[in-house]
């Protein structure tokens, strides 16, 4: 399922609001659903005031009740109270008083990193005003086919691994038609910094030339990268216009790879 943004005037139906009475308007806060943003960017998380009445002499809370500190962000009726911000946050985050002062509370946060994904809430303490916000952290990188080897049957064992991704993806594998191919499970590992490897092996048949592509996904980002490489009777060439660009390491892997293939098909020609 993709994070979606809501949208405030038009779905109202379903957005939940809170009020208070400011200065005899009655003032709601629009709740939104989630964000989604990928390691390294930045992103504002949306907490706004309708109508958008003065928020700078008010107290503002911004804090991911998981932590220990809380406090991701605090505005105290005209300036930055930063003192029990949790350290993970110091330098990142920032309110424009600018748009406070039209009711726009949203937080600005900088190089989100993976522990960055989880759930805030903008608060209005004084008033018990609050909302929530869902951030949805993403990491996507190109996949590279290596480790190819060709069976004594003349089929061909393809293994795509994909490194760097976060939350964890898919991998699947298609012919020159864009029918998948059925492989074997994947193979996954979760790094220290929480950042997903997988890799996956599939068996093709060679004597049918074609391109097979590895495909990569991550539902909840949105993100796709795909590998392709070429089979036919003589030679195995893998396709990387994505990986030229991109990584040098690529670059050297694709060529083992296809001197590999060329080598073997060679002996098996002889």
């Amino acid at each position: 399922m993709l994070c979606l943004n809501s949208r405030p005037f038009i779905e109202l139906s379903f957005i939940s609001l809170t009020s208070l009475v400011f200065q005899s308007t009655v003032v709601f806060l629009l709740s939104h659903t989630c964000e989604v943003v990928m390691v390294g960017e930045d992103v504002v998380l949306p907490c706004s005031l309708e109508p958008a009445v003065d928020a700078v002499p008010l107290i503002v809370e911004w804090g991911r009740p998981d932590l220990s500190p809380r406090f991701v962000h605090v505005w105290h009726e005209g300036q930055d109270l930063l003192t029990n911000q949790n350290p993970s946050y110091r330098g990142r985050t920032s309110l424009s008083t600018d748009r406070m002062k039209h009711g726009d509370a949203s937080l600005r946060l900088s190089k989100v990193t993976v522990s960055d994904n989880g759930t805030y809430r903008c608060l209005f303490p004084t008033d018990s005003l609050e909302t929530t916000v869902q951030l949805v952290v993403g990491a996507a990188t190109f996949p590279v086919i290596a480790g190819v080897s060709i069976e004594a049957g003349g089929s061909v064992v393809l293994e795509c691994e994909c490194s760097g991704w976060y939350p964890e993806p898919e991998v699947s594998w298609m012919d020159s038609e864009g029918h998948l191919v059925s492989a074997g499970p994947p193979d996954t590992v979760r790094g220290p910094d929480d950042l997903y490897t997988v890799s996956s092996r599939v068996t093709v048949d060679k004597r049918h030339g074609s391109t097979v592509t590895c495909r990569v996904h991550q539902d909840r980002t949105n993100q796709t990268r795909e590998a392709h490489i070429h089979i036919s009777v003589f030679c195995v060439f893998v396709l990387s216009a994505e990986h030229l660009s991109h990584s040098s390491a690529a670059r050297v892997k694709i060529k083992q790879t296809n001197r590999k293939l060329n080598h073997q098909i060679n002996s098996n020609l002889m």
